[in-house]
Order: structure tokens, then sequence, then C-alpha cells
């Protein structure tokens, strides 16, 4: 019986990206029949390549454990989209373990074809990026991928977390989702510990252990929103209120929800309610609006801005 190669690499491919997918799953993917599907596996296992099929709620067909497949040959642009990729990842926080974005581009690089390589260093070497650079540690690995498998499959786990102030604290949480948000991982879902909904920061979370124990998250419930609400009410230094010339509309397209909260004031402008540890960039980012604005509140806001216009006041007759 025949075997296209196209189909059976690319069911290959398959179960080395996505691991887990079930028969209907591949057979959607490679517009085939679940009967196909299972004569590609066994096509694989005739050449070596061994592919188990694990039944239940949680199966689907992987490789088998421990089997490693010889390194891959990457097109020019597939090695491009790497480099760049883990160069922007590593910018962004976005990359996980103090060093692990450096070692891997190491080791990519290593094996490129010498033009390849010295195109993707020169890319990596004139490349300027605008955003700026991630603060802070990157999260360990290990705890991203336990409260990642935890998450799909909603288990509780235990975690060894400290806090802002280092405590440290053991912890019986369900994880209800992963967010990356302005430079930093968070997971976010029911801490039975204080028997509400917390956020805690993934580089802070010492060990993630599973517990076996089920749950089920609230229907309908949002990771993002909640992290981006939950950190929009942590307490700040200035409590800032200011009225907008605009309509709440474009306040909202302007303005991020973890700025703060936008509402109607009754004279049709909006109010600005926010929390911030540094006033000179709160003023700089109501200069940036482009709108009239009031400030209600803390006066060390007017005195902020204040400063601001006498700088860049100075800075135009300097031009």
């Amino acid at each position: 019986m025949n075997h296209p190669v196209s189909r059976v690499l690319a069911l290959l491919e398959l179960l080395q990206a996505r691991p887990g997918l079930t028969g209907p799953e591949l057979a959607a993917r490679l517009e085939v029949d679940e009967r196909t599907v299972r004569r590609y596996a066994a096509r694989l296992a005739d050449l070596g390549i061994p592919v188990q099929a694990d039944r239940g709620r949680y199966g689907g067909y992987r490789l088998r454990p421990g089997f490693r497949l010889p390194p891959l040959m990457l097109t020019a642009d597939e090695a491009a989209s790497v480099v760049l990729g883990l160069l922007a990842g590593r910018r962004s926080g976005l990359s996980v373990g103090e060093q692990a974005a450096e070692s891997a581009l190491a080791k990519i690089q290593r094996v490129l074809p010498t033009e390849l390589r010295e195109r993707v260093e020169a890319v990596e070497q004139t490349l300027g990026l605008t955003s700026a650079p991630a603060a802070g540690p990157s999260p360990a690995g290990a705890a991203l991928f336990a409260l990642a498998e935890a998450a799909r499959r909603r288990r509780r786990v235990r975690l060894a977390y400290r806090d802002r102030l280092g405590v440290p604290s053991e912890r019986e949480f369900d994880p209800y989702g992963l967010v990356f948000h302005s430079g930093r991982w968070y997971t976010t879902g029911l801490d039975h510990r204080s028997g509400e909904l917390r956020t805690f920061r993934l580089d802070r979370i010492g060990t993630a252990e599973p517990s076996g124990t089920p749950f089920e998250p609230p229907e309908d419930f949002d990771p993002v929103q909640r992290v981006v609400e939950s950190l929009a009410s942590v307490p700040w230094t200035h409590e800032v209120e200011v009225l907008l010339t605009t309509t709440l509309d474009e306040a909202r397209q302007r303005i991020p929800p973890v700025v703060g909260t936008l509402s109607a004031a009754d004279d049709g402008r909006v109010l600005l309610r926010a929390r911030a540890q540094n006033l000179d960039g709160f003023a700089v980012m109501l200069a940036g609006l482009g709108r009239p604005f009031t400030v209600l509140r803390p006066d060390a806001l007017r005195t902020e801005v204040r400063a601001l216009a006498a700088r860049l006041a100075g800075w135009a007759e300097q031009g």
C-alpha cells in the first residue's frame, strides 16, 4: 500500500510540534480520515520512529518519550525567524531562564552554514529595537511549564512563593491561565490559602508541584482581563484623578486599562482615576494624549506637569 511521503512527513512534524493531538485532530490537519492517520503512524514505526497512541481524555499521538530525531535543516527564512524570535523574546522578557535565549542563540548559530550565519549575525548586530528592555528576572522554565500543564489539565498545584518583600509561603493554587503582560509573566487563579482569586508573578515562584486534585474554573473566566484588573488595583505611592477633555471611547483607545479606570464625568469630560509610582512619567503620559486635561489631585502632579512644560519650552528655544 502506498503512503504519500509528504503526508507521512507532515504527520512527523505535527507530532514533534504538537504532541498529544488526537486522531480526529490529526486527520483534520492532514485532510485524511482517522484510519489513514493510523496507517501513517505505522509507516513511521516501520522507519524506526516510534509513535505511541495514548487512550483517554488526555490521550493522543506522540513520539515515544526519550526519542530524539536528528537536527533539522533550516532554510534562510526559518533561521532568521528563529533568531529574531529569540532576540525579541530576550528583549521583551518573553523568554524563560536567565541565559536560555543567549545559549539557544549561540547553539543555533554554531550549526548554521557559514554564509547564513554571517547574515544572521549582521541582523543581530545592526538591529535596533524601540521598546525598552524588560526589567527584572525571567521566570524558571520548570515553573512555567508546570503551571501551563496544570492549567491545561485543570489540576491544582503547590506553589513555593516569595512576595515582593521576599516573605516565603506555601500555597495550594488552581491556575486558571498564564498571561504575559508588560514584560512579565503572571498566573492567575484561586489561591486556597486566602480563598480568593489571586495573581502571582512567575519569577517569584520557586517551585510548582502538581497535586493531582482537579478543579473547574469559573465559566467565561478571562485570565488576561483578570491580570490587567488586578495590576491596576495594586497600591501605589500616589492616587491620581484627572479630567480629560475627550470622549470616553477615544480615552479607552488611548489609555490602556492597566493605567487606571475611566468614567464619564458630569460635565461631559472623562474622569481618569489611577495610581502612580512616579508622577514625572504620568505627566509625560498625559502630555502625550494631545488633549486638554485638568489635574484634580495630587498637587504634586500639577507641579510635574508645569516642570515638563518648562523643559519642553527650554528645549524648543535651544533648537
